[in-house]
């Protein structure tokens, strides 16, 4: 499938093969899929809501985008507590929704500190992913999942 290419959506929810390929799963929120972007430069937690053929925050309902909007400030304490974790504590969160490449209506959370790779500019784009070790990831997903567990989907 071409990565701007959108999967075929029938009547249930599908995760566009790109975030299998770049994240790992963290949480089923009541409206999203939660993932950890790999990519250690960064803290970076994807949101993904769990409806069919949504691409702008405009298809969900309005209760679905006041959810979206807890889920992302919820996603910044998980960011945090992934910086934390990792030694590396954020000075300031980022939150984009872009979708140019990947259709499906998401939204990025990223941890940012003045010595990183891409400060002040965005993150797109800066360099090559930097992967977690074995040891680090384990502990980034277990410090996103304790935020994270204040909200999971009742399914």
């Amino acid at each position: 499938m071409a990565r701007n290419e959108r999967p075929l959506l029938l009547d249930k929810f599908a995760l566009h093969p790109a975030f299998a390929a770049t994240s790992e799963p963290l949480a089923e929120l009541k409206l999203c899929h939660a993932r950890l972007q790999l990519d250690a430069r960064w803290p970076w937690i994807v949101l993904i809501p769990r409806k069919v053929g949504a691409r702008e925050i405009e298809h969900l309902s309005p209760q679905n985008r006041h959810q979206l909007m807890e889920e992302i400030v919820l996603a910044g304490a998980a960011v945090k507590a992934v910086a934390a974790a990792v030694g590396r504590p954020i000075d300031k969160l980022n939150v984009g929704q872009l979708g140019n490449i990947t259709p499906q209506l998401h939204v990025h959370i990223i941890g940012r500190r003045p010595d990183d790779a891409a400060w002040p500019g965005p993150v797109w784009g800066v360099g090559e992913p930097v992967a977690y070790s074995p040891e680090v990831l384990a502990r980034a997903i277990d410090a996103a999942q304790g935020p994270l567990g204040a909200m999971r989907s009742a399914s």
